[in-house]
Order: structure tokens, then sequence, then C-alpha cells
């Protein structure tokens, strides 16, 4: 099984994440094989970071965003593949896009957690 979805994982009022929250009960309910996720993650078009109300720098969020997901996720045992957007405000909005550096990624979710370019070609199985 496949799960495919896109950003933002946010409200347009809040950059809680309540539908990323969501997102990571659903995967970890129907335990995908493969999840397909493309951004935005922090999206340069939300109102709060075009009116700079974040508390955090927009790597930080970013890197809290994905934390989030690889840990909410782990019981399930799904792949993870991270796709950008031109509109991850954190990220270079050149294209092609280059992938998402982690270097935080734990050594235990390296074989499940895959950071792939915009455009990229992607062979499940």
């Amino acid at each position: 099984m496949v799960l495919v979805a896109c950003g933002p994982y946010t409200t347009s009022d809040s950059v809680a994440y309540e539908p990323l929250a969501d997102l990571i009960e659903v995967i970890a309910r129907d335990r995908p094989d493969v999840c397909v996720l493309f951004g935005p993650f922090l999206d340069a078009k939300h109102e709060q970071v075009e009116n700079c109300q974040l508390l955090g720098a927009f790597a930080d969020v970013f890197k809290l965003c994905l934390k989030t997901i690889i840990e909410g996720t782990r019981s399930a045992g799904s792949q993870l593949v991270f796709v950008p957007s031109a509109r991850d405000v954190h990220h270079d909005s050149v294209y092609p896009q280059p992938p998402f550096v982690f270097p935080e990624l734990h050594k235990d979710d390296k074989a499940r957690v895959h950071f792939v370019s915009d455009p990229c070609t992607l062979d499940v199985d």
C-alpha cells in the first residue's frame, strides 16, 4: 500500500500541525508500506510565516516537523519519502530542487527515511 500526501500540513491560522497529527494517526493505523510526503512542510505563503510571527527559525520549525513525522511513524515501519516544494520557506527555491538535508536523522531510521529531489523518479518494489 502506498499513501501519498501533499502539504501544507498546517491550518491557515496556526502552525501547530494539527492536520499532520491526523495524518500520523492514519499512518500508524493503516501501516502503509510507503508514504510519499510532498511539501510544503513549512509554507512560505502561511500568514504567520509572511508576518514573521513564528517563535523559532524556519529551519528549526521544519526539523521539528520532520522529527514529529519520523518518530510518530516509527512503529508503523513505513518507508517515508520526503519531496520538497518550491513553497518550503526554509529550503532552496530553485528548480530542480535538491533533496532536504537532515543530519539529525537517527541511525535506526536511515533505512526507511528517504529524501529525494523535485523532480525525481521513485521506483517502488
